[in-house]
């Protein structure tokens, strides 16, 4: 396995916990406004009726052939905000995002969104 670099690459692909168990499958990548750096997973997750995107931080995630591995639990991602298989993550829900993964928190310096999707 090695550092995601261009980790749009692996969309549809599934993402797996630090432990190699499969949380769901990647839908799409938040990226931090600042820094232009892929911040966040969103994840699909459920079936049928029960289907949404959670996330999962991208620092220190780790990419093989057929997967995306972040340092994160499926227990804790599963736990994160999220949104519905069509929605788009508000900005009242970027701070809570990152207190729930324990990462720092600021918004830009004229209060933009911290995180855009791609």
């Amino acid at each position: 396995m090695f550092e995601a670099e261009n980790v749009r690459d692996w969309i549809g692909l599934p993402v797996v916990d630090f432990s190699g168990v499969k949380i769901g499958t990647l839908e799409s990548i938040y990226f931090d406004t600042a820094t232009d750096e892929a911040a966040f997973a969103a994840v699909h997750i459920g079936m049928l009726g029960g289907q949404k995107l959670v996330f999962a931080p991208l620092k220190g995630a780790v990419v093989a052939p057929k997967h995306l591995k972040v340092l994160y639990s499926k227990k804790q991602v599963k736990e994160s905000p999220f949104i519905g298989t069509d929605g788009e993550l508000e900005a009242g829900l970027e701070p809570e995002l990152y207190t729930h993964f324990e990462l720092p928190y600021a918004t830009g310096a004229n209060g933009e969104r911290r995180l855009g999707r791609r």
